[in-house]
C-alpha cells in the first residue's frame, strides 16, 4: 500500500473536526458519537497504515529547490503515531464526562478532534519541510484549546503558549532551511542526511537553532515558562499538552534532528551538542525542583513534565543506540504515566472545585479508587520497580554510565537527584489524600461530605492506565524491543 493512504487518516480528523465547529450539532449526545467515531475510525485507519503501509516515502506537493510535503513510515514515526492512536479515544472519554456542561462544545471537540489529524500529520513527515509545516499548524489548532474558558488566566496561558511556540518555530523554521539545502532536501535518514561539506561552525550553530526552536515545545529552559502557565487549560487539553501531542512532538522533532538529520558522527564532540546536553541536565532537575515548590495540582505536575522531557532529550542526546533506546522507552512510559496523573488531577478538580495541593487533604476517603490510581502513576513517575517508570529511568541512568563522558556522568547524578524530588511532590500528594494532618481533613462534614468518586467516563482511562503502569513494569520486553530495533540495537 502507497504512502498517499497516510493522507486519509492525517484529513479524517481534521475535516471531522472542522465540521463539528461548523456544523453545529445540538444534542450533546450526537457530538458525543460524532466525535468518538471520528477518533476510533482515525485510530483504525492509522493501524492500518502501520500495517499495510510501504515504509517508501511518497511526495504530495512540491515546491522548490528540495522544499516538499512527503509523507513515509518509519520506525519512530510508527512508534509516535501508534502512541497517539492508543491515547487520543482513551481521552476523549475522559473529555466527554469532564466538559459536561460547558460551553461551546462544538468549538472544543472540534479542535481537539483535529489536533489528533496534525499530530499524525508529524508522525508521518518524511523530511524537514513537512515535519515545519505540521509543527506550525500544531500550535494553531491548539491555541483555542488552551484558551477555551476565555477568562483572564485562560487568555493570558493561550497568548503566551503562542507566543513562545511561534518564537520557537521561528528559530527552527533557520534550522529547516538551511539542513534542506544542504543536505539530501532535508530527508529522515537514521544516522544524518546532512552533508558535512559545508562550514562546520555554522552548522553547528544552525543545529542549537533547531534545538531550542523545536526544543520550546519540549519545553528546554529557559524556554519552558509557557507550559505550566498553560495548565490554566481544561485537563484534556492539559493532558495532551504534557503527555502526548504537543511536548512530545517537540522531543520528536528533536529526534529528527540529531539522528536523522545531522547524525550521531557529525555531532559527537561537537560544542552544540555539548550545549544542548548541559541544558538538558539543568532542565531536568531545575524544573524537578520547581515541582516541589509549586502548590497548584495541574501546574506541578506541569513542572514535573519540563523535567521528565529533559530525561527523553538526555538520551536522545547522548548520541548512542542504548542512549536513544532508553530516550524513546521514557517518551513512550512516561506518557502512559502522566496520562494518568493529569487524568487523576482533573477528576480532583472537577469533584471537589478546588485546585491547589492543600486541598487534597482527606479527600482519598472520598475518592479512593482516583487516589490510589494517582499513588501508581506518583511510584511509577518516582522510579520504584515493578512499574513503568522504572524500566525507563533505570535504562537512562545505565545509558549514561555506559557513555561515560563527564557531562553524561553529571546528567546521570542529575537523573538520580530529580527521582528523589519527584517522590516528594508526587508521593505527598498521596500522604496527604489518605493521612491527613488531625483536624485539616476538609472532607468530614458540610459540603466536603457530599464529595464522591467520579462518573464511569472518568474512572475508566484512569484505571486503564493505571493497569497499563502495572503490566509495563512487570512485562516492558515489548515495547523495550520495539524501541531498540528503532534504535539500531
Amino acid at each position: 500500500m502507497s504512502a498517499l493512504f497516510l493522507l486519509i487518516p492525517i484529513l479524517t480528523p481534521i475535516l471531522g473536526g472542522a465540521a463539528l465547529i461548523w456544523g453545529h450539532p445540538g444534542k450533546d449526545m450526537t457530538r458525543r458519537v460524532l466525535s468518538e467515531s471520528i477518533v476510533c475510525l482515525t485510530s483504525v485507519l492509522v493501524w492500518v497504515s502501520l500495517w499495510k503501509v510501504n515504509p517508501q516515502s511518497v511526495e504530495v506537493y512540491h515546491f522548490t529547490r528540495g522544499f516538499s510535503i512527503d509523507f513515509g513510515l518509519d520506525g519512530p514515526g510508527r512508534l509516535f503515531a501508534g502512541m497517539i492512536s492508543f491515547l487520543w479515544p482513551l481521552v476523549m472519554l475522559y473529555a466527554f464526562a469532564y466538559m459536561h456542561q460547558t460551553k461551546r462544545q462544538n468549538m472544543f471537540f472540534g479542535f481537539f478532534v483535529m489536533t489528533y489529524g496534525v499530530t499524525l500529520g508529524i508522525a508521518f513527515a518524511s523530511n524537514m519541510t513537512t515535519l515545519y509545516v505540521f509543527f506550525e499548524m500544531l500550535t494553531l489548532v491548539t491555541v483555542p484549546l488552551v484558551s477555551y474558558y476565555a477568562d483572564h488566566d485562560s487568555m493570558y496561558a493561550g497568548r503566551k503558549y503562542a507566543a513562545y511556540t511561534i518564537a520557537g518555530s521561528s528559530l527552527a523554521f533557520f534550522a529547516v532551511v538551511v539542513t534542506t539545502l544542504f543536505g539530501d532536501a532535508g530527508n529522515f535518514v537514521f544516522g544524518g542526511s546532512l552533508s558535512s561539506g559545508y562550514d562546520r561552525t555554522m552548522l553547528e550553530i544552525v543545529f542549537l537553532f533547531g534545538f531550542f526552536g523545536f526544543g520550546t515545545k519540549a519545553a528546554v529552559f529557559p524556554l519552558h515558562g509557557w507550559l505550566p502557565t498553560a495548565s490554566a487549560a481544561p485537563t484534556p487539553v492539559t493532558a495532551l499538552l504534557h503527555a502526548v501531542a504537543v511536548v512530545n512532538a517537540g522531543v520528536f522533532a528533536v529526534i529528527r534532528l540529531v539522528w536523522y538529520i545531522y547524525g550521531p558522527d557529525f555531532l559527537r564532540g561537537s560544542t552544540c551538542i555539548r550545549i544542548a546536553l548541559a541544558t538538558a541536565i539543568f532542565t531536568l532537575v531545575y524544573a524537578a525542583a520547581l515541582a516541589v515548590k509549586e502548590r497548584h495540582f495541574k501546574r506541578r505536575l506541569a513542572c514535573s513534565t519540563v523535567s521528565n522531557l529533559s530525561y527523553m532529550l538526555f538520551g536522545i542526546l547522548l548520541l548512542t543506540p542504548y542512549g536513544y533506546q532508553a530516550g524513546l522507552l521514557h517518551m513512550v512510559f512516561h506518557s502512559i504515566i502522566k496520562m494518568l496523573l493529569f487524568l487523576c488531577a482533573g477528576a480532583f478538580m472537577h469533584q471537589t472545585g478546588n485546585n491547589y495541593i492543600y486541598e487534597i487533604n482527606g479527600v482519598g476517603r472520598r475518592m479512593p479508587v482516583t487516589f490510589v490510581c494517582y499513588t501508581i502513576g506518583g511510584l511509577s513517575l518516582t522510579g520504584i520497580p515493578m512499574l513503568c517508570g522504572f524500566v525507563s529511568k533505570w535504562h537512562l541512568i545505565m545509558a549514561g554510565m555506559q557513555q561515560g563522558g563527564r557531562l553524561a556522568l553529571a546528567g546521570t547524578a542529575a537523573l538520580i537527584i530529580s527521582a528523589f524530588l519527584c517522590a516528594i511532590y508526587t508521593i505527598s500528594v498521596s500522604v496527604r489524600a489518605f493521612f491527613p494532618i488531625q483536624g485539616s481533613d476538609r472532607y468530614l462534614t458540610g459540603k466536603g461530605a457530599e464529595v464522591k468518586e467520579a462518573g464511569p467516563l472518568m474512572l475508566i482511562p484512569i484505571s486503564i492506565f493505571a493497569l497499563l503502569n502495572l503490566v509495563f513494569g512487570v512485562w516492558p520486553a515489548p515495547i523495550f524491543d520495539l524501541v531498540g530495533k528503532i534504535a539500531g540495537i
